[in-house]
């Protein structure tokens, strides 16, 4: 069987690298047992999610799109020099998940089966953003009818399923939400009420992004939020979907960290002119956290500033302002195992409060006693109180200035939701790819004069799904970085 059939439809315990590459090595054990309890699974299922995302937002492509980093060397991320990408680890990730389902079913763990659907919306929803129509209704179906060559699905059709998905599950949380073991679920603890939230505030997220072509995305964030005791959502960072990192091999160390990067990989990745400058516009106290100052400032050609960001797609990077010795990186910060208050983020509530300020400013939706501006400085302060920063915001009368200020525009609500998702997932990129802001430069040497708004199919799937492939190109369009999904059209 080749590796793409095998994706489709292995349904025991993969272990997984969990980021999204060009290949994926997957080896299973022999000596394993053949059925496991779900809490097993559980475990796996939520921290290879977390560790992936998180993953794919700092050191590949969503970090470049976002404009958080800038490569130096083997930059094609930077140049828009893309080929395909194999999305083999969200099936694999997706079959853990599976087998969880069904272990939980037979065991009668309802609670695991609930929590198991919004795991399987947040990977499958990853998936179609990346790619848009994509194998779904009939992927993973190898054991049940041997179908190791799964047609694509529409992606208003896959999304429109995954919101009635984490609808169900959360009422069926709401109704029976007792059973999940505290030690097997490593971002919640057992606790349902968050299990919800997240399901609620994924639902914001995906009716926000397909809000263009989802005629009835709004009316049902007005349901939303009209509704905390049937839809509960995030309303602090005590409801972060988070998990932390263990530190102590590759697979549960931060992306940035010694064990995953060694030095000459952490200095070819610069600090983004955008982001720094951003942050240097705003007194933002999250410069010096995030970003490390210059060796030097003697001898700079273009910048002479303490921080200085490198812009992107341009001729020689690694020379420019005079020399990595005029560059900055990213802070030490990043460069831990293990970070003091960095987490592997599936959704924070920051987000939320974004995306409800977004949904005001725009005039469609009301929150009684609150404004968009209420809800944009509730996004801001969660943001520094996620990195302890909260005194030293206050300190600088940072919320007081004339570019911080509530100004009525989308553009400063998207730009400061930017800042606050930075390296959370492909956040940045998918926002810049809806609505624009901020309004980030290609770049001088760019292969294309617009920035990609999608990956490529994986080449594995012309030689073992070719048929669906072609049938799929016809509903879609053409297989290109460029080709417009549904929730862009």
């Amino acid at each position: 069987m080749k590796p793409s059939q095998i994706f489709y439809g292995f349904l025991t315990a993969l272990t997984l690298t969990g980021c999204t590459k060009d290949f994926e090595s997957i080896n299973t054990n022999p000596n394993a047992p053949s059925e496991t309890r779900p809490e097993y699974h559980l475990t796996e299922a939520i921290t290879q999610t977390a560790y992936a995302y998180a993953e794919n937002g700092f050191t590949r492509r969503p970090a470049a799109l976002g404009r958080y980093i800038t490569l130096i060397r083997n930059n094609d991320y930077e140049l828009f020099r893309w080929t395909s990408v194999d999305w083999n680890d969200i099936y694999s990730r997706a079959m853990i998940i599976k087998t969880l389902q069904q272990e939980a079913t037979v065991t009668k763990q309802p609670a695991y089966v609930s929590a198991a659907k919004i795991l399987m919306a947040f990977n499958m929803q990853y998936l179609t953003d990346l790619y848009g129509d994509a194998p779904y209704s009939k992927a993973l179906q190898s054991v049940e009818n041997g179908n190791i060559k799964p047609s694509y699905d529409r992606q208003e059709d896959i999304y429109k399923n995954l919101l009635v998905v984490l609808k169900e599950a959360n009422a069926e949380l709401k109704s029976n939400g007792t059973g999940i073991d505290a030690g097997a679920d490593a971002m919640f603890k057992g606790d349902a009420l968050k299990w919800r939230k997240l399901a609620n505030s994924l639902r914001l997220r995906m009716l926000t992004r397909a809000a263009k072509n989802y005629p009835t995305a709004y009316t049902e964030i007005q349901e939303i939020i009209n509704n905390k005791e049937e839809y509960p959502i995030m309303e602090s960072n005590a409801d972060n979907a988070e998990v932390v990192y263990l530190g102590v091999k590759k697979d549960d160390s931060w992306a940035g960290g010694p064990l995953n990067m060694i030095d000459n990989d952490f200095l070819k990745t610069k600090a983004s002119k955008e982001l720094v400058d951003a942050l240097i516009a705003r007194n933002d106290p999250r410069l010096e956290l995030w970003i490390a100052p210059v060796a030097s400032t003697t001898g700079a050609t273009v910048d002479s500033r303490q921080y200085v960001g490198i812009p992107h797609a341009v001729v020689n990077p690694a020379d420019y302002n005079g020399g990595e010795t005029h560059q900055s990186t990213l802070s030490s910060y990043f460069r831990q195992n293990k970070p003091t208050t960095l987490k592997a983020s599936l959704m924070v509530y920051s987000e939320v409060a974004f995306i409800i300020a977004e949904a005001m400013q725009r005039n469609k939706i009301t929150v009684g006693g609150s404004s968009a501006e209420t809800f944009y400085n509730k996004g801001i302060e969660a943001s520094m109180e996620y990195y302890g920063l909260t005194s030293e915001a206050a300190k600088r009368n940072y919320y007081a200035q004339a570019i911080v200020k509530y100004n009525g525009t989308l553009e400063q609500v998207m730009t400061q939701k930017w800042l606050a998702m930075t390296f959370k997932g492909s956040e940045g990129w998918f926002d810049f790819r809806r609505t624009g802001f901020p309004a980030f430069v290609v770049g001088p040497m760019a292969f294309q004069k617009t920035f990609p708004v999608r990956y490529a199919w994986p080449v594995s799937e012309q030689n073992v799904n070719l048929d669906n492939y072609k049938a799929a190109i016809k509903v879609f369009g053409a297989d290109d970085i460029n080709t417009k999904m549904w929730l862009l059209q």
